[in-house]
């Protein structure tokens, strides 16, 4: 770059770069002044021209400033996950009682009697759980970021031929552009980057992800497209210099929009954090997604507990203190029953449930992008779904090219062919079809002689698409094909065997009983229509304002067979409770035709010109009985997903078009395929490899099981140490020490814990995964309060026990006390740990275990194993250091019975709980 060039650019107030493989962008407002730059200028700066850059200056320029991505779309460094691992409110709570005990055992102990066993077990505890949680995620944070990368977002470039210096057409990722790339855009497509416009086509831009505006945005370049407008609708609007917002910008479009219709040629002018998307994720709270019902759950249940903990240990510490006498005994004490109650291990349950399931996902070819989508995939109750390719096969067949009057017409094929061949928007399956018949017949129907002059790409409110072609004596024809209705709203001919002849009103009727009949036989019918352009009205860019006084020259007629799939997948998710509604833009006759064949009920449907007047109340009452929603636009598909989650329920939406990325976004899980529209992949939460129901199916049971493993730990937890908690309330107003010394209870809840670690390789039962489940922080509670204290009836006979049959009462009254207690400590000790870790088994199923349920390998060893440390560390050699004296033999045939008796009164309860409550989590 020379020294005139870059003093010009200090001038427009750039950074000074030393060569043009520099950027000259540092930001938003950078972008603003490329703008209003000419278009030559802007290229010089940018160092690139029309051509592109080449594949060497695209190296210099991506090795020099990175790629293009938003910095928070990265999974943080592992620093940063391991301090974030540690960040939950159990694990605070651990430390603020490390913190107590570290002042009441150490600090303010004589030097004699400083004990660092239970600050030593608190750290412990709090090291594992955060490494644990730590290890989960950092994992599955990295399985998911490979799972991402299957899904890959793709940008259309031009890159000259360093040995020819002609451009060639590369499709590469996003995060490969850089500053200078030329970008070709059509509907569909995401914008990759903030970009200057070089040429346009009727380009519409939604900008809603910036904006929160719902219509979308015309932009055009300021040398074509505003020129025309000039002629068309008089003198265009300049590009604005001083803009009051960056969004206002006609020639600029903004990286995370995305083309709603029309073409473009653009070049990049900013990348990754430089873009203004860029700028909001750094400056204002793109760094922070939305709070899910995930989240919102997890919080609720994880307050819950602690709002119990507050109440509960002044309890204990109060009636110890008063009965006892020894108030720094009972604050000890205390602390340990609040461990007692601290699930901690929580987090590492939740992620290593979400990552699991993830994975799981990930073999049936399910691409999980935010991990929490897990848990709301299988809190589904309602799937919206489109039509095309869902419910069909998505292999689009034209059957007929039919004239006005219903007979086989070559012409009417030949005037398809012209619209699909030239149009050069998102070629969808019906141009696909079209064109394919036309092979097959022969050239006869590909009259190749036109010359293509101008396109209006199709978009969701016209609901058609129109060319301009030139015959070689250079008059033009515009050739337009549509839905039925839009087509007929715009024609005022149309031509039959006796010639051309006015639309009038008994001629739209017979068009429209032709063409709902064909409807009814189960085909998609779109209308052919044409228009001559007088040579005085000829230019060489048309606007949507042109199409008018078309005449109609006959229909195609297309089957899209349904999938054989289809019906049993809706039967299967209609078994598990997820009720299915077709939301779509096609004909409602077809798709009712298609949801009878495929086993959906489909009632009277709901189309999009019936909701546009309902108010909200109106429209939750109807989308509860509506099951076939058509002829609808993306807004009306977002109102109705947002109508059904208003009334309570979670939803999915499955899309893959551009129409479908409203509802993708407000759905609470956003479902996708990998051949979908670039925005609706990035919009979406779950990717599907493979565009089918079944399996939509498999998900929703994986996330079901997720979900219901985490349910485990939290009931099971939460009413063992609640039982815990009534049983050392009970033993504290009527034993003359603590059943347990402070240490030991933070053992027993270490080998507890750790002993949990493995839920999530459990299965869970058939009948728990048939339901959507969601959080519901009252029936932990319910739970609780019922099935903890059955553990209490026990620990008090085993009081009860060890102070007549093994002495300890004896000893109390004889030695006035230590040897009593340590019986006492030993005993329940072992009956604790055992009663808590083999009620897992009861708790973990509504059935009886063993006999009609069996729990995972995994969930068998580690209680087992934490069953025999139970029963070991009494006799072990650090028993006197934990305060522990070994029992005679005799202590377990009765620790058997005990046993015996829980399970029966466990079982009993939890047949009351169910047939009470309807429910067991």
């Amino acid at each position: 770059m020379n020294k005139n060039l870059r003093s010009r650019q200090k001038q427009r107030g750039f950074v000074d770069h030393p060569t043009a493989t520099e950027r000259a962008i540092t930001g938003p407002d950078a972008v603003a002044k490329l703008a209003t730059e000419p278009l030559h200028d802007m290229l010089h700066t940018l160092g690139t021209d029309l051509r592109g850059l080449t594949l060497a200056e695209v190296g210099q320029r991506h090795t020099r400033y990175g790629p293009n991505e938003i910095a928070h779309d990265k999974p943080p460094h592992w620093t940063v996950q391991l301090l974030r691992a540690f960040n939950n409110p159990f694990v605070m709570v651990l430390l603020v009682l490390a913190t107590i005990s570290f002042f009441t055992d150490v600090y303010f102990a004589d030097p004699d009697d400083r004990d660092f066993k239970s600050i030593i077990i608190l750290l412990t505890m709090v090291t594992i759980s955060g490494l644990l949680r730590f290890f989960t995620e950092f994992h599955s944070l990295r399985a998911a970021e490979k799972l991402k990368a299957m899904v890959r977002t793709t940008a259309s470039v031009r890159r000259r031929v360093v040995s020819s210096g002609k451009p060639e057409r590369h499709e590469v990722a996003m995060r490969e552009l850089v500053v200078g790339d030329i970008v070709t855009l059509q509907a569909g497509d995401m914008i990759p980057a903030d970009l200057r416009l070089i040429e346009s086509r009727d380009l519409f831009i939604s900008q809603a992800v910036l904006t929160g505006e719902a219509l979308p945005v015309e932009k055009y370049d300021t040398l074509g497209a505003v020129a025309q407008k000039s002629v068309d609708t008089g003198p265009a609007k300049p590009v604005q210099k001083n803009s009051a917002s960056l969004l206002d910008l006609s020639n600029v479009c903004f990286m995370g929009t995305n083309v709603v219709s029309g073409t473009a040629l653009g070049v990049v002018v900013a990348t990754g954090s430089d873009t203004y998307f860029g700028a909001l994720a750094k400056n204002v709270v793109s760094h922070k997604r939305v709070e899910t019902s995930f989240d919102r759950g997890v919080n609720s249940v994880s307050w819950l507990l602690i709002r119990f903990m507050l109440v509960m240990v002044p309890i204990v510490f109060m009636i110890n203190g008063l009965t006892k006498g020894d108030w720094m005994s009972a604050l000890t004490f205390a602390l340990a029953v609040a461990v007692g109650l601290t699930p901690e291990m929580l987090p590492m349950i939740v992620s290593a449930n979400l990552a699991r399931g993830a994975l799981a996902m990930a073999r049936r070819k399910v691409v999980v992008k935010r991990l929490n989508s897990v848990q709301n995939f299988g809190a589904m109750d309602v799937l919206c779904t489109d039509k095309t390719g869902t419910l069909t096969q998505d292999k689009i067949i034209l059957e007929q090219h039919l004239d006005v009057v219903g007979n086989e017409q070559e012409d009417v094929l030949r005037l398809g062919w012209l619209n699909s061949y030239h149009q050069s928007g998102q070629r969808n399956l019906i141009d696909v079809a079209i064109i394919r018949r036309a092979n097959e017949i022969g050239e006869s129907v590909q009259p190749r002689t036109f010359a293509k002059i101008d396109e209006l790409p199709f978009d969701f409110v016209r609901r058609r698409l129109s060319v301009v072609v030139a015959n070689e004596r250079g008059e033009h024809l515009m050739v337009t094909k549509g839905a039925v209705e839009e087509m007929l709203a715009v024609s005022t001919h149309v031509k039959t065997a006796q010639g051309v002849r006015v639309l009038d009103d008994t001629a739209r009727a017979m068009l429209l009983a032709r063409a709902e009949a064909y409807n009814e036989d189960g085909f998609r019918v779109l209308v052919v229509a044409t228009r001559d352009i007088p040579a005085g009205e000829t230019k060489t860019q048309y606007r949507t304002s042109d199409e008018t006084g078309l005449t109609v020259c006959g229909f195609l007629t297309f089957l899209d067979p349904p999938k054989d799939s289809a019906a049993p997948a809706i039967a299967a998710l209609r078994e598990y409770g997820v009720a299915v509604k077709v939301l779509t833009g096609d004909n409602p006759i077809v798709t009712l035709k298609v949801c009878r064949e495929v086993g959906l009920e489909p009632g009277t449907p709901l189309l999009g010109a019936d909701i546009e007047p309902m108010d909200e109340d109106t429209l939750r009452a109807a989308v509860e009985h509506t099951t076939v929603f058509a002829k609808l636009a993306p807004l009306h598909k977002a109102r109705v997903v947002k109508a059904l989650q208003a009334n309570g329920h979670t939803v999915g939406f499955l899309g893959d078009g551009i129409n479908d990325a409203p509802a993708l976004r407000d759905a609470d899980v956003g479902i996708s395929v990998d051949t979908g529209a670039d925005i609706a992949k990035e919009t979406a939460d779950i990717i599907l490899l493979e565009k089918s129901l079944m399996v939509l199916e498999a998900g929703v049971v994986k996330g079901r099981e997720t979900f219901g493993n985490i349910l485990k730990y939290l009931n099971m937890t939460a009413s063992s140490n609640f039982g815990n908690v009534f049983s050392v309330l009970v033993a504290s107003a009527f034993l003359p020490w603590e059943p347990m010394l402070a240490m030991q209870l933070l053992v027993q809840n270490l080998v507890y814990d750790i002993s949990q670690m493995f839920l999530p390789w459990d299965r869970m039962d058939p009948e728990f995964l048939k339901k959507p489940r969601k959080w519901d922080a009252g029936n932990i509670r319910r739970f609780m309060l019922w099935i903890g204290p059955t553990s209490s009836v026990f620990d008090i006979t085993t009081y009860a026990l060890l102070w007549t049959v093994f002495g300890a009462g004896a000893m109390y009254h004889l030695h006035g006390g230590s040897g009593g207690q340590v019986i006492m400590n030993s005993g329940w000790f072992i009956e604790g740990l055992v009663s808590q870790t083999l009620v897992v088994h009861l708790l973990r199923t509504q059935k009886i275990p063993f006999l009609q349920s069996t729990p995972a390998l995994p969930i068998m060893l580690s209680t087992t194993v934490a069953i025999a440390i139970a029963c070991w560390l009494p006799y072990s050699p650090f028993a006197e250091t934990l305060g522990f004296v070994s029992l005679p033999g005799s202590y377990f045939y009765w620790l058997a019975a005990t046993m015996l008796g829980y399970i029966a009164l466990a079982q009993t309860v939890k047949t009351i709980y169910i047939r009470r409550f309807g429910r067991w989590f």
